[in-house]
Order: structure tokens, then sequence, then C-alpha cells
């Protein structure tokens, strides 16, 4: 099974880049196939979209775990305790918004390539019935994201129930912070589900789905649930707090080894996703 090469003409391309996609199709078992131009410009853009996209999540770690020293700083003065500040956790909100609105322009960015990409082909085909969620993340994938995100907010409710006003501070800037996490994954699996399909034939037909696939289960990545409890949480809270976000992070950890053991890879999944049309 080939490629065709219609977009070499109007997509430039470096060699660099060509040389990535060709050992991204390699890695995905399509080594027969050239890279185009289409595929290295697609694969481009998400390398850089994915970049910024976890250089934000890890800002909003820093932030929250800032918001939470500062208000420890304001309220401890030479052992005078005083009310919690308010304005910790409004800038960390108004970050989570900025960080959300960013992360919605970085999908417009890779949705505004491919769209440019798809001009330049001289013909273009599409699924005939889009694949859904199941498809493109699967139960597996989509069952682990939402226990990891309700267990996050356990634990998170949890520290709000103990009589310490610091662990509670602290539990309500890690609601913030699971807000942002949970409506950006949210907001991103939408965008993945609705993001028009570029292709030119059945080889850049099924790399579309390899790719979605993969954003999918990028977004399952729990390391932001993982750690955030433990940022502003572990070593406040009272043992059997401290006890249940170890277990939290040890039977995250063994769940999504299993999963990924046992889930076929994105390219498989794809194959099966086509046939299926």
């Amino acid at each position: 099974m080939r490629s065709t090469s219609s977009s070499a003409a109007y997509l430039p391309a470096r060699p660099e880049d060509l040389r990535r996609a060709e050992a991204w199709l390699v890695r995905h078992d399509l080594a027969g196939v050239r890279p185009t131009p289409l595929l290295a410009a697609r694969l481009k853009v998400r390398r850089r979209a994915r970049l910024a996209g976890n250089m934000a999540l890890a800002l909003l770690i820093v932030a929250a775990a800032f918001a939470l020293a500062y208000d420890r700083l304001a309220t401890s003065a030479f052992g005078r305790f005083q009310p919690h500040q308010p304005m910790p956790l409004l800038a960390l909100a108004v970050l989570v918004a900025g960080l959300l609105l960013a992360q919605s322009l970085l999908d417009l960015w890779v949705r505004r390539v491919d769209r440019r990409a798809g001009v330049a082909l001289s013909r273009r085909v599409a699924h005939p019935v889009p694949p859904g969620w199941r498809a493109v993340l699967g139960r597996p994938y989509a069952a682990f994201a939402v226990v990891t995100f309700c267990g996050a907010l356990v634990l998170a409710v949890s520290a709000l129930t103990v009589q310490d006003s610091a662990v509670r501070y602290a539990a309500v800037v890690l609601l913030v912070g699971l807000f942002g996490v949970g409506v950006g994954a949210a907001l991103r699996l939408r965008e993945l589900l609705v993001r028009p399909v570029v292709a030119e034939d059945e080889v850049s037909l099924t790399a579309d789905v390899v790719m979605r696939v993969e954003d999918a289960r990028e977004l399952t990545a729990p390391t932001v649930l993982w750690a955030l409890p433990v940022v502003l949480l572990f070593g406040s809270a009272p043992g059997w707090w401290n006890v249940a976000s170890l277990a939290f992070v040890v039977l995250g950890v063994v769940a999504c080894v299993v999963i990924q053991v046992r889930t076929p890879p994105s390219v498989a999944v794809a194959r099966r996703a086509m046939s299926a049309q």
C-alpha cells in the first residue's frame, strides 16, 4: 500500500520533518509508505502543540503550589495566623481560564494547519461515518480517565472535611486545579471528534485516525491528576489522607500499565475503525 505524492508539489517540507514523518510511519507499522509533506506538516504542528500543552499543565502545577505557598506566608507572620486571603485563589482561577483559552488557541492552530494542508490536496477522502469516542478513545482509556479524575476529586473533597483550615484551603486550591484539568480535557476531546478529516488516500486516512487515537490517549495521561494532590496536600494532611493519596497513585500506575499492555496499538485501532466503515 503506497501513498500518493499529489501533496508534494503544494506543501513544502524540510528534510528533517520528512525524516521524522518516516520514523513515525515505521513506528506505526507503515514502513512501506513514503512520507509526504502533508503528513510531515500535520505531525510537526502536533508535536509543537503537544509540547506547549505539556508546558501549560506544568505551569498549572507550579501556579497552584505558588498560590498555596503565598497564602501560607501571608497568613503566618511571626506565628500569628490571619484569615486566608482570597487573592491567590482568584489569581489561580484567572490563570486556569487563561490556560483554557491558550489550549483552545492551540487546537485552533492545529486545525488551521490541517485546513491549509487540505486546501493544497488535489482530492480529499473521508470516512462515510466519522469515528466516535469509542473508536478514537476506547472504553478502557475512557473509564481510566473518568475513574482517575473522580479519585482526585474524592481526595480533594475529603480534605475539605479536615478541621485544619490550611488543609481545607489547599483542598480548595486543588479543586480549582482539577476544574481546569477536567474542562480542558473535555474541550480537547470534543475538538478531536469534530475536527475535519484531512486525507488524500487510504494511507493518509489511516494516519488521520492514528493521530486522533494518539491525541485522545494523550488526554488520559494522569500525570497532573496524580501530581496535584501530592504537591498541594501530602505531608500537611492527616495520615489517612496521605495513605489514600499514595494508594491512588500506585493503583493508578498499575491500571495504566495494564491498559497500555492489553489495549491494541493505535494503528490497529485505526485499521479496525476503517474496516468498520
